[in-house]
């Protein structure tokens, strides 16, 4: 049993030293040195790159940063109604807010990534950005407890809960308005292909308003595809307006 421990954390440790930086940029961004680096790598690995990829600890950071930012919310806004209190929530816990956080914190550069994923631009994905945050953040949790974890989320996030009172405006909801004020007919969306492995498909979606305009975009995901492709239309369209 002890061989077959050791021999997980060799293969771990193999990953971890392929970037040493990783624990020192953990300690001076989350404010908290890695006992086990493995874990924090983990959290900044994509499907592409390893089955050990920071899904799990995707959904566990999902949930405390909801934890922590709705106390923080509670406790910041002593007088406002739950009917202000959840857009703000909303807009702070956004997957584009997190992306916006990972962006700010330098965390661009430790996103471990397959070769593919990193060619289709993996590593400006909002979607990937965003939910490499949580994991970081469900790492930390693991490690750290519930002290360390709401340091850091209340440092990263302190001059966006002030500001940020409503969540981005997804950009197909934004093509789809577009549209109906314009009198177009509404947005539609085809995946002309997919390419790839199974654990790290690549999907190309074309949009089109009508015979008026369209455009085409990749991700990792249909929805991330469709939503590049919407943001490129939408943007195509309005400066055209």
């Amino acid at each position: 049993m002890d061989l077959v421990h050791r021999r997980a954390l060799g293969t771990d440790r193999g990953t971890v030293l392929s970037a040493p930086d990783l624990s020192a940029w953990v300690e001076a961004t989350l404010g908290h040195r890695p006992a086990d680096p493995a874990l924090f790598a983990r959290a900044v690995t994509h499907g592409s790159q390893s089955t050990t990829n920071y899904e799990r600890l995707e959904f566990l950071g999902d949930r405390v940063l909801g934890l922590v930012m709705a106390d923080w919310l509670f406790e910041r806004f002593p007088d406002e109604p739950e009917g202000k209190l959840s857009p703000r929530f909303n807009a702070l816990v956004a997957g584009e807010t997190c992306a916006e956080v990972a962006r700010r914190i330098g965390l661009v550069p430790h996103m471990r990534l397959g070769k593919q994923a990193r060619d289709d631009g993996a590593a400006q994905s909002d979607n990937i950005l965003g939910d490499m945050v949580e994991a970081l953040i469900g790492a930390l949790w693991l490690e750290a407890g519930l002290d360390a974890t709401r340091a850091f989320i209340r440092r990263a996030w302190a001059d966006l809960i002030d500001t940020q009172t409503s969540a981005p405006r997804h950009p197909k909801s934004a093509l789809q308005e577009w549209a109906a004020a314009h009198n177009r007919r509404p947005p539609t969306y085809t995946v002309t292909d997919r390419s790839g492995p199974h654990h790290a498909p690549v999907f190309t979606v074309t949009v089109s308003i009508g015979k008026l305009a369209e455009a085409s975009a990749t991700g990792t995901s249909k929805q991330e595809a469709e939503t590049a492709a919407a943001k490129t239309l939408l943007a195509k369209l309005k400066s055209g307006d």
